[in-house]
């Protein structure tokens, strides 16, 4: 069984925390990628860019404060604020670490390319960032996954 640390891309474009939004659109337009990751100067991963980060989605584009009740003269919310703050956070963000999605789902290197399958097929995503001992060493895309297992002997 192969390993993702075998099929992995090793040379992952990426962008620092502390570039602007346009340097972030700017890698994903040139490397045609719908995520980047964002590392520090040490390589270690912080947390990764995609293109949903970008977009304000349909339900919050207006950043209406969440639903609440009156009572006894204080506010009960009934939805996360943390919600509410992150959009508001991603909708204003002017770096690439306002607009990064923290501790992002991540594989390691000497992970099976089964359990790369299981990881991206769960939680839905078309590539992970290969991670070792907190440093960005790859990414692994759910195309790598399928041709590693198409070609299984």
């Amino acid at each position: 069984m192969a390993t993702v640390g075998e099929i992995m891309e090793r040379d992952v474009p990426t962008v620092g925390p502390e570039e602007d939004v346009e340097a972030v659109i700017a890698a994903l337009r040139r490397h045609e990628l719908p995520g980047i990751p964002v590392v520090n100067d040490g390589g270690r991963l912080l947390g990764i860019i995609t293109e949903a980060d970008l977009v304000l989605r349909e339900e919050g584009s207006d950043l209406h404060l969440p639903h609440y009740i009156e009572l006894f003269g204080g506010a009960i919310f009934l939805e996360p604020l943390q919600r509410f703050e992150d959009r508001l956070r991603k909708a204003f963000a002017s770096k690439a670490r306002d607009l990064m999605t923290e501790d992002p789902v991540t594989v390691g290197p000497g992970a099976t390319v089964r359990e790369a399958a299981r990881l991206i097929s769960s939680k839905k995503h078309n590539r992970l960032p290969v991670v070792e001992h907190g440093r960005l060493v790859g990414v692994v895309t759910r195309l790598d996954v399928l041709d590693a297992l198409a070609h299984e002997d």
